[in-house]
């Protein structure tokens, strides 16, 4: 899947646009719930040697909320790291060069929109 197969993919499943919200990082991009704020997605490029461990151009790649039991599943998946610049319980880093499988990180995006949408009161 590619960056933007899944900005096309997060558009047409849930209507949200995504937010550039830092200036000094003009590709990173979040996408976040409109009632709670949120952040489902964040879509930025990380650096070739902590995807690979070799030198080399950034590699674009979406980090998504996950359950700490799937987290832990999902290491040593293709394409599919411990978060990167975020929390490594609760996200996981899916690349999107191709080396992850598109139908995990459909899967995955769909899990952090459930995990992070609003919770309905009793």
């Amino acid at each position: 899947m590619t960056r933007e197969a899944l900005f096309a993919y997060i558009d047409s499943t849930y209507n949200v646009q995504p937010e550039y919200p830092w200036a000094t990082l003009p590709e990173a991009a979040v996408f976040r719930h409109g009632d709670n704020q949120k952040w489902f997605a964040l879509v930025m490029g990380i650096p070739r040697k902590y995807a690979y461990g070799e030198p080399g151009p950034e590699v674009a790649a979406v980090n998504l909320k996950c359950d700490p039991i799937l987290q832990q599943m999902m290491q040593g998946e293709p394409g599919i790291l411990p978060a990167y610049h975020m929390n490594k319980t609760h996200w996981v880093t899916a690349l999107l060069d191709g080396s992850a499988d598109g139908e995990r990180i459909i899967f995955l995006l769909h899990e952090s929109f459930e995990l992070t949408k609003a919770k309905r009161k009793k």
